[in-house]
């Protein structure tokens, strides 16, 4: 196992992970990050250099502090050959095994390996996946011109926007994941409509594998286009910045289906999934 921190080295990996799209987009993302400030303190572990045939991306060792964090303790992985990717987790300290933590990636094997190695590190698992999207040409999103009311505003979030994201975000509602949303904020790029009270009625914003997510309306702001113009706003700053314009959506959740074809997004055909980690004598205290 080798950590690469030479500047050199990672900006090769950057270049070299673009050969194995789309399935190299969750780490391609993070390393990004990294060679553009490092902003979210991410390292990078290959199995072996220039020839590597795994490589994951994790949270620099001297930075952990808080096990029971699933939201920070973030991995991503990518592998050109499963069986390298199963030794790195299993004959390496390359995962923190003994935190509740999450690995993502879009590679079928990742779940395979983690209920293989999970179970002899004494580990639950759970698996959770979704469809993969790209916006691949920011010439193809659409130019949106709403007509908003005058009092309302097209702007960036703000820190003290983090608890209603958190009441509102399916796998949020608690004080680890509003920290969390509070340095995504802080760090990536976010768009929201605000209200002139400065309160936000519809956004979505761009976390440590600069992915899109948590793109949502209040309720009583749906239909009015509010989310077809944050998410294109977003996609078209990402790809300003350089960064591909990726997101992911449950099977099941039409409307945003919906949009995301109006917004000429491109359903890639691999799977988009998470894995969350949980030591089994955390298991009565985590919040999942």
């Amino acid at each position: 196992m080798l950590v690469l921190n030479c500047s050199m080295k990672l900006q090769m990996l950057e270049k070299m992970l673009k050969w194995s799209f789309p399935e190299s987009l969750k780490v391609y993302g993070a390393v990004m990050n990294i060679n553009r400030g490092n902003p979210f303190r991410k390292e990078v572990v290959v199995d072996s250099w220039p020839d590597f045939k795994a490589v994951i991306t994790r949270p620099q060792r001297e930075n952990e502090v808080d096990d029971l964090d699933h939201y920070t303790n973030a991995y991503a992985v990518f592998y050109k050959e499963l069986q390298a990717y199963q030794e790195l987790l299993e004959n390496t300290n390359a995962i923190n095994w003994g935190q509740i933590f999450q690995i993502q990636g879009l590679q079928d094997g990742i779940c395979e390996i983690s209920r293989t190695v999970a179970l002899s590190k004494q580990v639950d698992v759970k698996t959770s996946s979704s469809q993969m999207v790209i916006y691949s040409d920011p010439d193809t999103l659409p130019d949106v011109r709403l007509q908003m009311d005058p009092k309302l505003t097209l702007a960036y979030l703000d820190i003290s926007h983090a608890s209603l994201l958190s009441k509102t975000w399916s796998r949020g509602g608690n004080p680890r994941c509003q920290k969390y949303l509070a340095n995504l904020i802080r760090c990536f790029p976010s768009v929201c409509v605000l209200d002139d009270n400065g309160y936000p009625l519809s956004w979505s914003l761009t976390d440590q594998f600069a992915t899109m997510i948590h793109g949502y309306t209040l309720p009583e702001h749906r239909r009015k286009g509010y989310s077809r113009l944050v998410a294109t706003t977003l996609a078209k700053k990402l790809h300003s910045c350089g960064f591909p314009a990726q997101g992911n959506v449950l099977e099941t959740n039409i409307p945003s289906i919906t949009l995301l074809k109006s917004m000429n997004a491109q359903f890639l055909p691999c799977s988009f999934f998470r894995v969350i980690h949980t030591p089994f004598h955390f298991l009565a205290n985590s919040h999942l």
